[in-house]
């Protein structure tokens, strides 16, 4: 029996799923809608992101809104897409390697956005009860605190516990893998989530952030 860990046939697949993963996630739809749209350099106007919540910043909500669409699809799609053809194995594989390309995108210099449209993205195709969840506990938190960033920690820190809780599955006292992939991803999202809003996170704590809708 060949070695794993030395097969290049058994290995190959993985690295092309993180790579084709990487390579979606990267795809800066912000930066690419508002340029064709002829608004300019997102990059250039408030916070600086790629994310929706910068492009909302132009004035333009109909833009806004398919970089959020879009964002979210780049992850969502290749998780379902390999969940059909393959198995969750590189479903899981090919989300986080979007997520991070989302947040490290080779084409802009590896600074990217803060990953929020594309992990409610991935989470919702990885297990559409926990995305459903965590989508919900963002728009609740903003709706209530009117802090984009603040619904984004939130909805993130209980990624994790939403996804052990309703997709726990009994096996012998304990949860099947499939169920423990998907957790550690939902768990690596937000500990990137978290470091990625390490500016926002400061200002939170001064009582600086501002308020969605503020000017």
């Amino acid at each position: 029996m060949p070695d794993p860990l030395g097969d290049f046939s058994y290995t190959w697949p993985f690295l092309a799923a993180a790579a084709i993963g990487y390579l979606v996630g990267s795809i800066p739809f912000g930066l690419v809608l508002t340029r064709l749209a002829g608004l300019g350099d997102v990059r250039k106007i408030g916070s600086g992101n790629i994310g929706a919540t910068n492009v909302l910043r132009t004035g333009n909500k109909a833009i806004a809104l398919a970089t959020l669409l879009l964002d979210g699809a780049k992850g969502g799609v290749l998780v379902l897409l390999a969940n059909y053809f393959l198995t969750q194995d590189y479903a899981v594989l090919a989300g986080g390697a979007a997520f991070l390309g989302h947040l490290f995108p080779v084409w802009l210099r590896f600074k990217g956005g803060k990953g929020v449209a594309t992990f409610i993205g991935v989470m919702l195709a990885v297990s559409w009860p926990t995305g459903l969840a965590v989508a919900l506990t963002w728009l609740m938190t903003a709706l209530l605190l009117r802090i984009s960033s603040l619904s984004a920690l939130v909805a993130a820190a209980m990624a994790p516990l939403y996804v052990y809780f309703l997709m726990m599955t009994p096996l012998f006292g304990g949860i099947y893998y499939g169920d423990l992939q998907r957790i550690e991803l939902a768990a690596f999202m937000a500990v990137l989530i978290f470091i990625r809003h390490h500016e926002n996170i400061r200002r939170l704590l001064k009582g600086e952030e501002p308020r969605i809708g503020k000017k």
